[in-house]
């Protein structure tokens, strides 16, 4: 299934958490009660759970502090005897128990009623009033039961009841524990809209118009017959409709299902893009006779997308170089908890370091994170499984793999294909009996599925080098690549060439890529329209696969040591272009260049003493710093030392100048985009400029920091809603008075909150701090911190202090509205 597929793709708002009051879905997150112990039988209704601990849902227990710490241990989430050790940073899975108790109004009674979780990790048994509803083993798909047969009398007291088991080493990332992502409560008519049973894709689009064909599937559990009218509606995203009202009448089965398909026009469209993610929305409305029975209003983007060897990646009828990153689920110090605006800042923060697209690895996403993509712009593909039959840690998803792998195909297909910022699916990742015989029958069942469920988005899977097979070579992987309609790349660049040669129809797409290798990966990218993509691994660090990112300073003598993974007490990843709270690393400094997004760009090298070397794993990068602040505080520094200074440009010729004092000129040939200078380090203004034709074209800049004088608060938003999906992330840092950061500031910070607000979480970017995320205090690593500030629930204001001896405090405040 090769050449075009296009599509317009829809969200579902009413299971979106933006809803003014309880509508026919509604939040269903807070007043839970929770209590980790594997011992309890706490599924009946009489339990008595008055003892345990009240939360609000999103809620992650393996990030929280660990009770009863060993004295060798700090008072966080960490534990040198974690089962999974360094594959999931040291944190602490065990058994969970969630109940929630709730009543229906007799305006209710008769209705339908289903419950929907958007994610829980990771075996999960729910019952209610005693009923067990079901067992759910995946982590990452979302899954509902209907309440209604088991439904006490209005006015009576319902108690939920869900069990979470995160046993044994079951992953290879960080994954957090718990109910970690939103769970809705739907409360329908007999007769309804099914769950994510409304699906709307596009024709070709023109210029002038676009034929809009909406799907919605109805179910009958009144067990009446009856006709019924669909009514659709569409409206811009200027809130007006666009087109006349489309009304179909059906006859609808005693207990049955069918399905109403219209089709309308929309004229002068608004294409969705990451440029210009325009939403459309459409009204489905179900009608018998006089009586309104049910409504659902789903938010859809407009846009078409091709992939072809000759032309690449073509959304809207223009070529798209996918300029990508992998991203793990988890949100830093929130560990796995999907609180919609943690899961929002995350897709801005990397739009604005330049990527137009993530891949979702290596597991289905948050909804609340595919709707930032949709409304700020975002391109996704959409990743299943890391495993299939075979597993890569003893008590993986291999072990239901077999059983589960369609209704989990299901699941995420069926959730996710309305978004217009997916544009992949992806079946797995280096999975290792891909080439094989068993392997090879699994490609082609999950791409036929992936097909069935949604034709109008290719399906992809990421390969990579036999390291599992060594007798195995490359050229192996063709029997699996010929079943995919875009073939994912892991760290195999130089092969693109030599494999268009042997297969110039193969689509190629790197989906895993390294960062020191950005400029000739995305060479590839602008070169030939058959390779789509760069995904570098990873967008932003992550927690577990503990320092596969990191460097070592060892001697001159030593054979040089690139272990991937590195022990107690690193808990980080250590290989993201952005850090674990948000802030640009030196990859990413690079990147700005190698994406033309900046003209110029500098690092500078911290000094390697005499007799040792640097050794970077493949996932890291040198030891640079965006710095020329290399003083002591207490003490002497690198003064008259020479520093390794690099200089990142596409012009053709920079200059370098210390002080005003010119250090040197160099050409930059064709071949690379970096220049090296060395500088005997003195304090003072280190200054960049690049040059082509003799003109500047760009300039940057490297001040010394003086010393430390003050904490400065700075809010990402200072105004939020009361609303417990938002959050307002302050940063924190230690400045000189001309408000420099001091980057060897490694200070104690204490923060003091009050008003309608709550410390949701403290982090840095340091990969070896296993201090908790959770107390009200944390030491600033590089000069830096973060704070991350909750709303209660109610409109007022919040005030956070930072204090650290011998600085000024820093105090901001933030509204709450």
């Amino acid at each position: 299934m090769k050449g075009l597929f296009l599509a317009c793709c829809v969200l579902v708002t009413t299971y979106t958490l933006a809803q003014p009051k309880p509508t026919r879905t509604r939040l269903f997150d807070s007043d839970w009660r929770f209590l980790k112990d594997s011992t309890v039988q706490a599924e009946q209704p009489a339990y008595n759970d008055a003892n345990w601990r009240k939360l609000d849902l999103p809620h992650d227990w393996s990030i929280e502090d660990l009770p009863n710490q060993a004295q060798d241990q700090v008072a966080g989430p960490f534990s040198r005897a974690s089962v999974g050790s360094t594959s999931t940073g040291f944190t602490v899975g065990g058994t969970g128990w969630y109940r929630k108790s709730f009543t229906l109004s007799s305006s209710e009674k008769g209705k339908t009623v289903l419950i929907h979780f958007d994610g829980v990790y990771t075996e999960t048994d729910v019952w209610l009033n005693g009923h067990h509803l079901g067992y759910h083993p995946y982590g990452y798909t979302p899954f509902s039961y209907e309440l209604s047969p088991y439904l006490l009398a209005s006015g009576q007291k319902n108690v939920l009841a869900v069990r979470v088991k995160n046993l044994g080493q079951n992953s290879r990332w960080y994954t957090g524990s718990g109910i970690y992502r939103h769970v809705w409560l739907t409360v329908a008519e007999p007769v309804h809209i099914a769950p994510v049973g409304v699906s709307i894709t596009t024709s070709q689009i023109t210029g002038k118009s676009t034929q809009v064909q909406l799907t919605a599937t109805i179910e009958n559990t009144s067990g009446k017959p009856m006709p019924i009218l669909v009514q659709t509606t569409l409206i811009a995203p200027n809130g007006k409709s666009v087109s006349a009202t489309s009304r179909q009448t059906i006859p609808l089965s005693a207990n049955g299902k069918v399905e109403s398909k219209q089709v309308l026009t929309v004229t002068n469209p608004q294409v969705w893009a990451p440029e210009t993610p325009h939403l459309y929305k459409a009204t489905v409305v179900i009608i018998a006779g006089r009586k309104r029975l049910d409504s659902l209003v789903t938010t859809f983007g407009i846009r078409s997308i091709e992939f072809s060897a000759s032309r690449g990646f073509v959304l809207n009828g223009k070529r798209v170089l996918l300029k990508g990153g992998c991203i793990h689920h988890d949100n830093g110090p929130l560990g796995a908890a999907a609180i919609d605006r943690a899961e929002e800042r995350k897709v801005e923060l990397l739009k604005a370091n330049g990527f137009n697209a993530i891949r979702t690895s290596h597991n289905p996403p948050s909804t609340a994170i595919l709707d930032a993509c949709d409304r700020l712009g975002m391109l996704v593909i959409d990743e299943a499984f890391d495993m299939w039959q075979r597993p890569k840690k003893p008590q993986d998803y291999h072990r239901f793999f077999d059983t589960w792998w369609q209704r989990d195909l299901t699941a995420m297909i069926q959730r996710d294909r309305n978004h217009p910022s997916v544009i992949l699916w992806s079946i797995g990742n280096e999975i290792n009996e891909r080439a094989d015989p068993s392997g090879l029958e699994i490609t082609k069942k999950l791409a036929d599925e992936a097909h069935r469920l949604d034709p109008t988005r290719p399906v992809t899977e990421a390969l990579c080098v036999f390291w599992e097979h060594p007798g195995n070579v490359w050229e192996d992987s063709d029997k699996a690549f010929a079943l995919l309609d875009v073939g994912g790349y892991n760290y195999e660049w130089k092969h693109n060439e030599s494999d268009h040669q042997r297969h110039p129809e193969r689509i190629i797409v790197g989906t895993e890529t390294f960062a020191k290798e950005a400029f000739e990966n995305w060479q590839q990218v602008e070169k030939h329209p058959y390779v789509i993509g760069d995904f570098v691994w990873t967008a932003m660090d992550y927690m577990g696969e503990t320092a596969i990112g990191h460097t070592i300073v060892q001697p001159k003598s030593d054979k040089d040591s690139t272990k991937a993974v590195l022990p107690w007490p690193w808990f980080n990843a250590w290989c993201g272009d952005l850090d674990l709270i948000g802030f640009k690393k030196p990859q990413s400094y690079y990147r700005d260049v190698v994406w033309r997004n900046s003209p110029i760009s500098l690092a500078v090298h911290s000094p390697i003493p005499d007799g040792m070397k640097e050794t970077v794993t493949n996932w890291g990068w040198p030891d640079e710093r965006q710095s020329w602040s290399w003083s002591g505080l207490d003490g002497p520094g690198a003064e008259g030392e020479p520093l390794q200074v690099r200089v990142f440009s596409r012009s053709p010729l920079v200059r370098l100048e210390l002080n005003g004092k010119l250090i040197g000129e160099q050409r930059i040939s064709d071949s690379t985009i970096t220049a090296i200078f060395t500088v005997p380090y003195q304090p003072g203004i280190l200054k960049a400029t690049s040059f082509e034709n003799g003109k500047p074209t760009g300039t940057v800049e490297l001040c010394t920091a003086g010393k430390p004088h003050h904490l400065r608060l700075t809010a990402d938003r200072s105004t939020i809603r009361a609303n417990r999906n938002d959050l307002s992330y302050v940063a924190v840092e230690v400045v000189d008075e001309q408000g420099i950061v001091i980057p060897s500031a490694d200070f104690p910070v204490t923060f003091q909150l009050s008003g309608v607000g709550e410390l949701a979480g403290v982090g840095t970017a340091n990969p070896t701090d296993l201090s908790s995320f959770q107390q009200a205090r944390k030491t600033t690593f590089r000069g830096r911190c973060l704070a991350i500030v909750r709303p209660t629930g109610t409109t007022g204001s919040i005030s956070l202090k930072a204090s650290s001896p011998n600085v000024q405090p820093g105090e901001l405040m933030i509204t709450v509205r």
